[in-house]
């Protein structure tokens, strides 16, 4: 038998028209220029119809490339009539059953789908604003209800929290700030050496832990590792159904999951900041006996000197705040989780991202506002 190229032809037939394949529909014969150009026009003037038929007997040779020629041609759809022998049958079966459909060509860009998107957005992001100022207005409330009946607060809750978000963090907190102070003096090191001002790595030291990085270090670390725990723990309450419940049976949410938490970290930051900053002045203490042969001694004694007693006073406000805005995202973000797995991871991770942009940009606001204060 000779070797013929593919062609397709249009005959008729008493049951109607039909396009007959003839020759060899390979990868070898299709990538030929010449023979694909006329196949492809041979194709254009025989669209897919519903009464038109097609014959796959006549075929020398059909492999996937060929296969998958005619299953596009053909809409990706099987037509109404198809004369093929087993062989071509079961090619283009499993073209058709590996085939997978185009994805949709995106929409085209318009200027007003820009605009409504960026409402949404920002209509969005007002109801978090407006939720969140609920929450607060809320915890304002419930810190008054304490006032005046303080016998009828969450104690044990609150004693919970403080041991599982304060007292727990201690070790982490303190081997990072540990290890932060022995960076810092190793790389001030390098520098102070070269003017021989060795001796102001005291006042570097004490200035930038105890005022900025020992409380934002230590509020990073709790924003990632309890803030992360209170959206879970409310999350997994709404996934439950245990929210619904307490206002079924008139407990109120802000008094029993938000004012303990929020009292929690006002009370804990502030310690385990200043805990923090003790690990990493160990630290730098080390690194500078190390590097520049500045005892600990003299660091105890220079410490106090250099640093005024407001800087601290600063440090144990502005902590405070930390612990008191990462409580209230942390349940910001569970109150709003929805009762399925999904919403709960990504209320979780929203949440801490969050809370550290917002140590972050507070932090920010104290050193404006603080600037000569303690300098």
């Amino acid at each position: 038998m000779s070797i013929s190229p593919p062609q397709l032809l249009r005959t008729d037939t008493p049951d109607g028209p039909c396009a007959v394949l003839r020759g060899r529909w390979g990868a070898a014969d299709l990538g030929q220029r010449a023979q694909w150009r006329v196949l492809r026009r041979q194709l254009a003037a025989l669209p897919p119809a519903p009464d038109l038929a097609w014959d796959l007997s006549g075929l020398q040779w059909l492999d996937h490339v060929g296969a998958q020629l005619l299953w596009n041609h053909w809409g990706r759809a099987w037509p109404a009539r198809l004369v093929a022998g087993d062989a071509h049958r079961t090619m283009l079966e499993r073209v058709a059953r590996l085939s997978v459909a185009p994805a949709p060509p995106p929409p085209p860009w318009r200027l007003m789908n820009q605009v409504h998107r960026l409402g949404e957005l920002v209509l969005h992001a007002m109801e978090h604003v407006r939720f969140f100022v609920q929450l607060v207005g809320q915890l304002g409330l419930d810190v008054l209800r304490l006032a005046r009946a303080p016998r009828r607060g969450p104690w044990r809750d609150l004693s919970g929290h403080l041991y599982r978000m304060g007292t727990t963090a201690l070790p982490i907190t303190a081997l990072v700030g540990f290890l932060i102070g022995v960076v810092l003096a190793y790389l001030m090191a390098l520098q102070l050496r070269q003017f021989g001002a060795e001796s102001f790595i005291v006042n570097i030291l004490g200035i930038s832990l105890i005022r900025e990085l020992g409380p934002m270090l230590a509020a990073i670390l709790v924003a990632g590792r309890s803030g992360s725990a209170i959206t879970a723990q409310i999350g997994v309450m709404r996934v439950t159904e245990e929210l619904d419940a307490m206002r079924v049976m008139g407990i109120p949410q802000g008094f029993r999951l938000v004012l303990p938490r929020a009292l929690a970290l006002m009370l804990a930051m502030p310690l385990i900041s200043v805990w923090t900053t003790l690990a990493a002045l160990a630290g730098g203490m080390l690194a500078a006996d190390l590097t520049m042969g500045i005892t600990p001694a003299y660091f105890a004694q220079a410490l106090p000197r250099a640093v005024q007693v407001s800087n601290l006073y600063l440090a144990l406000g502005k902590s405070a705040v930390f612990g008191v805005m990462i409580a209230l995202i942390g349940c910001h973000w569970g109150l709003r989780v929805k009762p399925n797995t999904q919403s709960l991871g990504e209320g979780t991770t929203a949440s801490v991202v969050n809370a550290i942009t917002v140590v972050i940009l507070v932090d920010a606001l104290f050193a404006i506002l603080f600037k000569n204060v303690g300098v």
